[in-house]
């Protein structure tokens, strides 16, 4: 039976319009956690798809200086695998959320903990950049009975044999990792992305989303032409953590229809 976060997303790619996946740092605030059900409400209100809440970590190889200072902000503020799943517990949201962390903070919470903490949760996703396809196993056993689905992730530089290897029974959707290099490196796409895109989609049987480097409502209408959607990562916890305005894009991203 379809997860949660694949009837969701497949749901909206069939009603024409594009899927929209915000990232927010958890605890990136000045009140910590404290603040993380009212940021995901805000973003609920305003019509998102799901969210993606990161964990930070002291070694994050895929974050770009944005989401890296937002990590070390919300570890200053005493955030940890724990406190955090303990505040999901507490949060009611319709949307669903993907957790994006690395292998060794869930290691170390331990994996089928994780899973059980998580059962009656709004997280349905999970996304690990670190882990390679051949240690899914190491995750995957715990998550076959659970409605948490584990995400694929394909870059740029991935052989079409090896990207349907990657989505081979994938579940929820497919990370199109947009540039060679680390989030919010905006402006430096490949010549043929859109035709890596396109070529994927065709081949996917979940939507696909592409993220790293999205940053403008050119980059949303873009993408979305060649994919089933666009996940924002940068752009979001900066406008959060200055205080700037990020609604007007959000509702135009959300309201983006093919």
């Amino acid at each position: 039976m379809p997860k949660t976060l694949t009837n969701r997303l497949t749901a909206i790619k069939a009603s024409g319009k594009g899927i929209f996946v915000p990232y927010i740092m958890a605890g990136d605030h000045e009140k910590g956690l404290a603040d993380l059900a009212e940021t995901i409400h805000f973003l609920e209100d305003l019509g998102v798809s799901a969210i993606e809440v990161g964990i930070p970590f002291s070694d994050p190889v895929a974050d770009g200086p944005v989401i890296e200072e937002a990590g070390l902000r919300s570890l200053a503020h005493g955030t940890s695998t724990e406190s955090l799943i303990e505040v999901l517990k507490t949060i009611q949201t319709e949307v669903p959320l993907v957790i994006m962390t690395y292998f060794n903070p869930l290691y170390q919470y331990g994996i089928a903990r994780l899973v059980e903490d998580l059962a009656d949760t709004a997280v349905k996703g999970l996304i690990i950049p670190d882990l390679p396809h051949e240690h899914q196993n190491l995750v995957e056993p715990y998550l076959k009975d659970s409605d948490i689905a584990l995400i694929p992730l394909v870059s740029l530089t991935t052989g079409l044999e090896r990207q349907k290897k990657l989505i081979e029974g994938a579940e929820g959707f497919v990370y199109a990792v947009a540039i060679n290099g680390v989030t919010g490196k905006a402006g430096s796409y490949r010549d043929d992305l859109d035709k890596h895109l396109a070529t994927l989609s065709a081949a996917a049987a979940i939507p696909v989303l592409t993220g790293f480097g999205v940053s403008s409502q050119a980059d949303v209408e873009r993408f979305n032409a060649v994919s089933d959607g666009v996940i924002v990562g940068s752009k979001i916890v900066k406008a959060l953590h200055q205080g700037e305005p990020i609604e007007e894009f959000i509702k135009q991203a959300v309201a983006y229809q093919k």
